[in-house]
């Protein structure tokens, strides 16, 4: 069997260099130029058919083997965030007000060291390779405008697979669980109308703020009230806006806005039903009225029986029996499913916590960071993935 980690580690130098200059560019969803120019180039130079401008900003690189066999998908997203970053370190965010605060400029680096690893190899693999550098990760677009341009046709993959960098994992340590793996979610939008007025003077109004305020609790009911204790579900109100801040005016409306996370597609019905019933009725009860607006952004992400049966076993000669956790879910939302609800694979996570700064700071966090090491391990294991389908004799 080839040891993925001792070829990953040799090249471990450039993964560290290569993700410093992503991490010093940082760009944010659709305008990923740079960074697409970068991926291509160096795919380019590894020989693989390239394709550029999917779904915007979006690259494809196929790297074909000898001999006939499956597609396998691996995917990697490239945005950064709109955030100013916090860190001081040398290589440091040089664009105000972006940052990679998620760790796509890792996962890009780690695709591009699994394309390296692999293409050397081409003779040997019995299949093909179909690398997807996505854009707009973060505004979950990004997936499905590159599945409209076509990037799970010619060739149509047969297996997804992904990673993301998770820094509350210790280095090592890996996330792998069957079924639900991270949420699905939809965004929220409701508008409570009265009748404004004077402050001074309630009873001659109609206050929206008051219901809203209401409704912001009763909205919790949902979730402790309607919905099976065993299936995870989240609803947030992010904000809550009434008036201009005047001080002595009942405003005309108030609105709110959040999330709906989810694991199971019954649920999310469940959840937008009993909320948009729950809001028309409290609004009513008050004697306001109050419009729903429920907008989906991402399927969960689904990581399929049989792929992870065929990889735990690898990753465990990689990592160790005892660092594969197949407890971890997370009820933050990833548009990789997008690919996985059509096509069948595994989407993990991979410790890499950073023991170096002072305290733990969380994905999207303007001080968020990981431990570099990450990266070798990351490449070793997704070249495994797909050396599992595609270099039978390994």
């Amino acid at each position: 069997m080839i040891d993925w980690k001792q070829k990953a580690d040799e090249i471990q130098p450039q993964l560290v260099a290569r993700r410093r200059d992503f991490h010093q560019h940082p760009e944010i969803a659709f305008e990923e130029h740079r960074t697409a120019e970068i991926v291509s180039r160096r795919l380019n130079e590894l020989g693989l058919e390239v394709q550029t401008g999917v779904g915007g900003t979006g690259v494809i690189g196929i790297l074909e083997g000898r001999e006939d066999g499956p597609t396998v998908l691996v995917r990697a997203d490239m945005d950064a965030l709109p955030v100013q970053e916090a860190n001081q370190t040398d290589y440091a965010s040089r664009i105000a007000n972006r940052m990679h605060a998620c760790g796509h400029d890792g996962h890009t680096s780690i695709a591009l060291g699994v394309a390296e690893l692999l293409s050397p190899m081409r003779d040997e693999l019995q299949g093909r390779v179909k690398f997807v550098f996505q854009p707009a990760e973060e505004v979950a677009l990004g997936a499905k405008a590159m599945v409209a341009d076509g990037a799970l046709e010619s060739p149509r993959p047969d297996i997804t697979v992904g990673l993301h960098l998770w820094n509350s994992l210790p280095l090592g340590k890996l996330g792998m669980t069957v079924g639900p793996a991270m949420a699905g979610a939809s965004n929220f939008r409701i508008v409570v109308t009265g009748r404004g007025g004077h402050a001074a003077s309630p009873h001659l109004t109609v206050d929206p703020v008051v219901c809203a305020a209401h409704i912001v609790s009763a909205l919790q009911t949902i979730v402790s009230r309607n919905n099976d204790p065993f299936d995870s579900a989240v609803i947030t109100v992010a904000s809550i806006h009434g008036g201009d801040g005047a001080y002595n005016i009942i405003p005309q409306s108030a609105e709110m806005v959040g999330t709906i996370r989810f694991f199971r597609d019954e649920v999310h019905a469940m959840i937008s039903d009993r909320m948009t019933a729950l809001v028309t009725q409290m609004a009513a009860a008050f004697g306001c009225t109050a419009t729903v607006e429920i907008v989906p952004r991402t399927v969960p992400v689904v990581n399929h029986a049989d792929v992870a049966g065929l990889l735990r076993p690898r990753f465990e000669q990689v990592v160790g029996l005892d660092n594969v956790d197949d407890t971890i879910r997370s009820m933050g939302a990833e548009d990789v499913g997008v690919f996985m609800n059509d096509v069948p694979g595994l989407y993990f996570f991979v410790g890499a916590q950073d023991l170096t700064q002072d305290q733990y700071y969380p994905h999207h966090h303007p001080k968020f960071s990981f431990d570099e090491r990450a990266l070798s391990l990351g490449t070793a294991l997704l070249t495994d993935a797909v050396a599992a389908y595609l270099l039978p004799d390994d």
